[in-house]
C-alpha cells in the first residue's frame, strides 16, 4: 500500500486511511493502493471505516492522468469504477468517515459505501464533472441513480449541483453529520455495530438488493472503460 493508504485493524474494524499530504487525488496509484487495503480487510473479515486526511476525503480523479492521455486515462477510470463497484457489493459493511471535500471520484464511493458520515464545515460535495468541461462517466451515472433521491438526480448529475455537508444528506451523499472532533469516535461506533450483524446475511441481502444496480454498473464499465477489439460496438 505505500505511504498513500494505511490499514490499521482493531477487533472486527479495519481502518483504511487515504492520505496523499494534500488533497487525496485519486491517481491509479493511490486508487491500487485503496483496493490493496480492501484486500486485506476481506482475508480480515473485517468490517472498514474509509476516511481521508483533514479536510480532504477526496478531490477527485487526478487530471493530469486525464490529460495524459486515453490510455492512462481509461486505467485509472477503470480501477476507480471497479473500486466502486467493490464497495457496492463487499462481503462486509462499510462505513465512510468523510473528512472534507468529495469531489467526484470520492462521491462516487459516498455512492457506494453502506454507511455515510461525514464532518460538518465549508465542503463542497458532488459531481462537477459538467463544470470542468468532462462528461459524467456512465458508471457514476449509474451509481447516481442508484442512491440519490430521484428529485436530486438531475440537478446533481446534468447541472453540476454541489453540497455542503448539511445540504448533502437530502440528496443521498451523506446519512449523517457531525462536528470534526466526533467523526472518527461515532464513525468507529457505527462500525462496531455493524460488526454485530449476521454477515453472511448482510452480503446476501446487500447482493439482492442491489442486484439491479451492480448490473448496470458493471455493464456500463464494461462498455466504456474495457478496451475493446477494432470493430467492437461502443456505447452510445
Amino acid at each position: 500500500m505505500g505511504e498513500l493508504v494505511t490499514y490499521r485493524r482493531e477487533g472486527r474494524v479495519a481502518t483504511i486511511t487515504m492520505d496523499d499530504a494534500k488533497v487525496n487525488v485519486f491517481s491509479t496509484a493511490m486508487l491500487r493502493a485503496v483496493h490493496g487495503a480492501f484486500d486485506e480487510a476481506e482475508r480480515d473479515g473485517a468490517v472498514v471505516v474509509l476516511t481521508g486526511r483533514a479536510n480532504y476525503f477526496s478531490a477527485g480523479f487526478d487530471l493530469r492522468t486525464i490529460a495524459a492521455g486515453a490510455a492512462p486515462a481509461r486505467e485509472m477510470l477503470h480501477t476507480g469504477a471497479t473500486l466502486a463497484e467493490r464497495v457496492l457489493s463487499f462481503p462486509t459493511p462499510v462505513v465512510i468517515a468523510c473528512t472534507g471535500h468529495a469531489f467526484p471520484a470520492g462521491a462516487f464511493l459516498l455512492l457506494s459505501a453502506d454507511l455515510r458520515i461525514g464532518v460538518d464545515g465549508p465542503f463542497q460535495i458532488g459531481l462537477n464533472e459538467v463544470r470542468i468541461g468532462l462528461t459524467v462517466p456512465w458508471f457514476a451515472i449509474e451509481l447516481a441513480r442508484h442512491r440519490l433521491h430521484p428529485a436530486a438526480f438531475d440537478r446533481t448529475v446534468v447541472n453540476a449541483t454541489m453540497y455542503r455537508p448539511q445540504e448533502a444528506v437530502a440528496p443521498g451523499f451523506l446519512d449523517r453529520v457531525v462536528p470534526a472532533t466526533d467523526l472518527e469516535t461515532v464513525s468507529g461506533e457505527a462500525a462496531a455495530e455493524l460488526a454485530e450483524l449476521d454477515l453472511a446475511a448482510h452480503l446476501a441481502t446487500k447482493l439482492r438488493a442491489r442486484a439491479q444496480a451492480l448490473t448496470a454498473l458493471r455493464a456500463a464499465i464494461d462498455a466504456e472503460l474495457v478496451d475493446k477489439p477494432a470493430g467492437a460496438a461502443q456505447p452510445s
